[in-house]
């Protein structure tokens, strides 16, 4: 594994408890970063901080992540106990099954939205500031290549990352002179919980579009962040960054 060099840094990881925010944690946690984890589940927010614990300094909280209020508590809560925040990751996110547009229910294509793009909304709205009031600070987006191509039967889905892609580019022009560099991730399919959310034939078919015919590992999505959450990323802001296997083309 090369050495990222977070030592000293403060990171906050949303959906952190399972899946690619697991694995970014840990790889954060071996950098040197202090971690802290923002879940709505409360018991697997307990676990993953137990099993990470041995890497180094690690605190959870449940937030409801789509709550400006509770966001706001979060952020506060954070600044009082570490006095800082220098990396934000938006990794938590739903897929919201999957069917033609015209079948999702409104109340679960609002969820997903919700999710995936409020909270990283609202999460940048609170921690964004006090990153500018101390001249760095470095935010990721876990987007996804279905917000650049559009999955079928995933329009919700497809459509709230594409959103995510636009709010990196926004806010990283607003904060380009001030030390705060935004970057987004747009991952191929991994296999993680959010496979419970999908069909058969839905995960088949982002299979089927990765040229290297395999599915992204977890460990290689943290080792991309790992970077971006670093002072080397130094110059990239604005930016989307594939990790697809060969499948994005643009």
């Amino acid at each position: 594994m090369n050495q990222i060099d977070l030592n000293g840094r403060v990171a906050v990881v949303t959906g952190g408890a399972q899946g690619i925010g697991l694995a970014i944690g840990q790889r954060l946690l071996a950098s040197g970063a202090r971690l802290l984890i923002w879940d709505i589940d409360a018991a697997r927010l307990q676990a993953a901080c137990d099993a990470l614990s041995a890497l180094g300094p690690v605190r959870g909280e449940a937030v409801e992540l789509t709550d400006d209020a509770a966001v706001a508590a979060a952020t506060a809560n954070a600044l009082r106990i570490d006095g800082q925040i220098d990396i934000l990751v938006n990794n938590a996110g739903i897929t919201g099954g999957n069917a033609p547009t015209w079948e999702l229910d409104p109340v679960v294509w609002r969820r997903v939205i919700e999710v995936n793009l409020i909270a990283p909304y609202l999460t940048c709205r609170h921690v964004a500031p006090a990153m500018v009031a101390r001249s760095y600070g470095r935010i990721v987006n876990i987007a996804s290549v279905a917000g650049k191509e559009g999955n079928p039967n995933a329009s919700h889905y497809s459509a709230s990352k594409a959103g995510l892609i636009a709010l990196t580019k926004s806010l990283a022009k607003e904060t380009a002179t001030k030390g705060v560099l935004v970057n987004a991730i747009t991952p191929a399919v991994a296999r993680t919980a959010m496979f419970e959310q999908m069909t058969e034939a839905h995960i088949a078919y982002m299979l089927g579009k990765i040229p290297m015919g395999r599915l992204l590992e977890v460990e290689e999505i943290a080792a991309m962040a790992a970077w971006l959450c670093s002072a080397d990323c130094s110059f990239s802001t604005g930016a989307v960054f594939d990790i697809t296997g060969g499948r994005a083309t643009y």
